[in-house]
């Protein structure tokens, strides 16, 4: 189920618009982005069209004269389909089919049907066909009466239930069993964290902008041997791998699907079960490609979906990638911009000690420090402590054992009792 035909490579014109409250690079980075998407779906832009407008135009988006000047301009290039950069609406798209004579679609439909290719997993699938249907449900089109379901009984005659309205219930019946099925499979997700809760390990999930590198980090840190490839969203069903930090304590280290400038909302929906795994997580490792001409522009994309996903407030650690392609100069100037961040190259397999031990600092500063006295009596109790946390010091005093341990939030409450008055 996909909204680009892969029978053929079609021949593309994709459409950009600068409004006053965007610039005009902004809009042509958008439009590069929007080219390396149309190519990853499997189709050929062949021209580039951007206008200036104080407003979209409510039936066409850009204007009928425009939308007029598209069509000649697709008839001169032998052009499948216009990809507009921006959203539009049912009926924008509607009357722009018809100036076009051709399909018009927008963003949004081509990272979906990106992700119908790329999904493998029954979650995946679920997920894409669900927020696909989403997006079809108010585009549906019919041809009212002439498709009417005749019949003759007494109390059926008239219209009857037109094609597009037949259309119209299956697909929210469909929608409503791809719900059901994603809930029985986000039940099963619920089970396994907290199974994992439960072990005390702590949970680590690389984001990021597509294509930035986190599977190839996922392999290196954990020989993991996840898919990669260098195209826009190679991965969408998350990859969970143990990795052991240098001071021996394990963790799990998540790679998840790579975000991008205006996600459609219904993916964010469809694949919130998903990205749970990202809101639970412990820490975040933000992955930058470091070589890209629009840095600060890829991770503020990435915080604004974190956001959306309840995962604003998780602990994060920018982590630059991809610094082999760097001049020394421009990874100096990378470094003194954001001091806090870690630099890596995945591929070359560089930085990634320093990574490791950055990690590991960041778990144990999330951790509270406490004083404890464990009765002597009480070995069963040590030995949990020894287990749960993370214990710094222990020595007999008056009373029982004096211990200084680190432990986590929801490890606290286990040894409240045993703590020392301050």
């Amino acid at each position: 189920m996909t909204l680009i035909d892969r029978s053929f490579k079609e021949r593309i014109i994709i459409v950009g618009v600068i409004f006053p409250s965007s610039k005009e690079g902004e809009v042509e980075e958008s439009l590069d982005e929007l080219a390396l998407l149309v190519d990853t779906a499997g189709a050929e832009v062949v021209g580039r069209v951007i206008q200036r407008r104080s407003e979209p135009d409510s039936a066409t988006f850009v204007g009928k004269g425009k939308a007029e000047e598209l069509h000649l301009l697709s008839e001169s290039l032998d052009v499948d389909t216009v990809v507009f950069d921006d959203e539009l609406t049912p009926a924008q798209q509607r009357n722009l089919e018809k100036i076009l004579g051709r399909t018009a679609i927008d963003r949004t439909a081509v990272i979906l049907d990106i992700f119908a290719q790329n999904a493998s997993t029954l979650e995946g699938k679920t997920q894409v066909e669900l927020a696909l249907l989403t997006y079809r449900l108010p585009r549906l089109r019919g041809r009212g009466k002439s498709l009417s379901q005749q019949v003759g009984r007494i109390g059926t005659r008239g219209p009857g239930e037109t094609k597009l309205e037949e259309d119209r219930r299956r697909l929210l019946a469909r929608i409503a069993k791809l719900k059901s099925d994603l809930g029985e499979l986000s039940s099963t997700r619920k089970l396994q964290r907290k199974a994992r809760v439960k072990s005390r390990v702590a949970l680590v999930s690389l984001v990021g902008y597509t294509n930035s590198g986190k599977s190839t980090l996922l392999n290196a840190l954990t020989n993991a041997d996840v898919f990669v490839a260098n195209k826009l969203f190679a991965t969408l069903d998350p990859r969970t791998r143990r990795l052991d930090l240098p001071g021996g304590e394990p963790i799990l280290c998540s790679d998840t699907v790579g975000f991008v400038k205006k996600l459609p909302h219904q993916l964010v929906e469809a694949f919130r079960s998903t990205l749970e795994v990202v809101s639970e997580s412990d820490l975040l490792c933000h992955v930058v490609d470091s070589a890209s001409s629009d840095i600060e522009g890829h991770i503020q994309a990435v915080r604004s979906v974190l956001e959306e996903i309840g995962a604003g407030g998780v602990h994060e650690i920018l982590v630059f990638n991809k610094i082999d392609r760097l001049t020394e100069s421009d990874l100096a100037d990378l470094k003194r911009k954001y001091a806090d961040a870690v630099f890596i190259s995945a591929l070359e397999r560089v930085g990634l000690d320093g990574l490791l031990e950055e990690i590991a600092a960041h778990l144990r500063a999330m951790a509270r420090v406490v004083d404890l006295i464990i009765p002597y009596d009480r070995g069963d109790v040590l030995a949990a402590l020894h287990r749960e946390g993370e214990v710094i010091f222990q020595r007999e005093s008056e009373g029982g054992f004096r211990v200084k341990a680190r432990l986590d939030g929801s490890s606290l409450g286990m040894f409240s009792e045993f703590q020392a008055a301050p």
